[in-house]
């Protein structure tokens, strides 16, 4: 899978913001056709994503193109818009049937044999930011060989819910928590909320760090001096690295000797241990 610690959004009929945006740092770029453009600019926005897609070098960042949700009035033009610019993968909001996604799929497969690409290659990514999303989130998760990630969304859920938000965002930890255990347990990666005031470093910083002990491995960002803490914070450290350097000699050396648990600096050492060493050296 793709390395995918920050993932900026650029709105869609922004052509200027776009191309900032495939210069920065960011290790994804998500072309915003939803919430971030106007229902007036919808037209115009497809328009300047395609020309995007076939003009501008994103160099090593993948580009994703944000659909409006799937039966929503704008989804079929956002897609048979911007295929043609065969971005490297869909986001898809407010996913919540997993036959919806599936079908989906199915589409892009039509769509990639048309054109002589490789069947499979346009990646996927679901927003998890409704009730039924949640609920749903089993399903989800095994709806497509294409999926990679599930991404949370905590502002439209709160809002679903009649959740009050707060800066400990204690009334969406349950779906945020789900959607990263869900995520680990069919092997995709899991992309966290955003933080909205991008003018507050530290505060962003700290959630990161709470997001990554959960078990998140990247974040959305909505402003490009957000990337820098995010990619800081989603990547591990010399300290970490070396760390778990020192864990797999140890782990190799037992193995070779035939011994299975071990103590390994005043820690009995066991599996989840060893996968996350590993996790970490990549």
């Amino acid at each position: 899978m793709r390395k995918r610690r920050s993932l900026l959004f650029a709105p869609g009929d922004d052509l200027r913001k776009i191309s900032k945006a495939a210069q920065s740092a960011a290790d994804c770029v998500i072309l915003e056709l939803e919430d971030g453009v106007a229902l007036n600019r919808k037209a115009e926005a497809r328009q300047v994503i395609n020309e995007a897609l076939h003009t501008i070098d994103f160099g090593p960042r993948e580009k994703l193109v944000r659909l409006n949700p799937i039966g929503s009035e704008f989804f079929e033009d956002d897609f048979r818009q911007t295929i043609d610019g065969h971005p490297d993968s869909y986001v898809i909001p407010k996913a919540e049937s997993a036959f919806d996604i599936a079908e989906f799929s199915d589409q892009l497969a039509h769509a990639e044999r048309d054109r002589g690409w490789q069947v499979g290659g346009i990646r996927l990514i679901i927003l998890i930011e409704t009730p039924k999303g949640v609920m749903n989130l089993r399903e989800l998760a095994q709806s497509t060989l294409r999926l990679e990630a599930l991404m949370f969304g905590a502002e439209d859920l709160a809002g679903a819910v009649g959740a009050v938000r707060s800066k400990a965002g204690w009334e969406v930890f349950y779906a945020r928590s789900a959607v990263v255990t869900a995520a680990a347990a069919y092997d995709l990666q899991a992309i966290d909320q955003i933080y909205a005031d991008f003018n507050d470093t530290a505060g962003l910083a700290e959630d990161c760090a709470f997001a990554r002990q959960l078990g998140y491995s990247g974040k959305i960002a909505i402003h490009p001096r957000q990337i820098e803490t995010i990619n800081t914070a989603f990547s591990p450290n010399a300290a970490e690295i070396e760390r778990a350097e020192r864990l797999m000699k140890a782990f190799s050396e037992q193995q070779a000797s035939g011994k299975g648990a071990f103590v390994f600096e005043g820690k009995m050492v066991d599996q989840p241990m060893i996968r996350q060493a590993q996790r970490i050296l990549g």
